[in-house]
């Protein structure tokens, strides 16, 4: 088991309930981390509607019970596309916890589905804001950080299976994940003299609130009961089922950890062996 005793963690995209932020967390606080869980807090617009997003009573309740773990875990609103509100989450965490050794880059828009023809230009820019320049935002000032306080660190980054293969309805999504491996690549090669390791983590589909959204979406795009689509998608799959949130959560704590000192500017399939390169 990985050891981050006295580690501070900022997990963003972690305030809810069945969320892959959440299981990530999680995991983390049961490694000894401490732990900031931030998420936008509440609804923003027809991109971040109400039951798609974390409010802030939901992330207070995800605190509270990760506190159960005995870990100091602090809920922190923040829209990562927002430069100002990404600073102050960084401040906020160091003035609560002394300094800041993890950031898992968690926060994602992964309902604005639409066939390219059809994608509108503020749900496209709402995808990329938050999928891409959130994670560049957060990456840059958690590095900052880092490099002040000295010591290394750990930036990991939750990708996709479709940062690495192309989907249906899915352009803006699957642009941002590729984006994502691409800075992922760079920011390591800059972030390496300083202690800093970069990596991405590529799961195929989990079953979260949001999985379950894309599956009724993607089911009746494509004409399918959501049995058949489900079987479909395990056929697919040599270990014979979709991700589940603690296959990632796993990955995120190994790369968080000492053991992982050595691994940098990579981005790891957690797939099931359904995506290979």
């Amino acid at each position: 088991m990985s050891d981050l005793t006295g580690k501070v963690a900022l997990v963003t995209g972690a305030g809810r309930h069945r969320g892959l932020g959440k299981a990530i967390a999680q995991r983390l606080a049961s490694a000894g981390a401490e732990v900031v869980i931030a998420d936008l807090g509440r609804p923003l617009g027809p991109q971040f509607p109400s039951g798609l997003v974390a409010e802030t009573a939901e992330m207070e309740e995800v605190a509270a019970e990760l506190r159960q773990s005995g870990r100091r875990v602090l809920a922190l609103p923040c829209d990562v596309r927002d430069e100002g509100q990404v600073e102050a989450a960084i401040r906020r965490t160091v003035a609560e916890f002394g300094r800041l050794d993890i950031l898992v880059n968690n926060a994602g828009v992964g309902y604005l589905m639409a066939q390219v023809t059809e994608t509108r230009l503020e749900d496209w820019s709402a995808v990329l804001g938050v999928n891409l320049t959130g994670v560049f935002l957060m990456t840059k000032h958690a590095a900052r950080q880092m490099i002040a306080q000295g010591g290394g660190g750990r930036i990991i980054t939750i990708a996709s299976q479709a940062a690495k293969s192309g989907f249906p309805y899915a352009s803006a999504y699957t642009a941002s994940k590729h984006g994502v491996i691409g800075f992922t690549r760079s920011a390591a090669i800059e972030l390496g003299p300083h202690g800093i390791t970069v990596n991405a983590v590529c799961p195929n589909h989990v079953t979260t609130d949001l999985g379950s959204w894309q599956n009724q979406f993607f089911s009746r795009a494509l004409g399918q009961t959501l049995e058949e689509y489900l079987e479909a998608m395990r056929r697919r799959i040599p270990l014979g089922r979709p991700g589940r949130q603690e296959d990632t959560a796993n990955v995120v704590a190994f790369l968080a950890s000492d053991e992982a000192n050595y691994i940098t500017g990579e981005a790891i399939n957690v797939s099931g062996g359904e995506e290979m390169h």
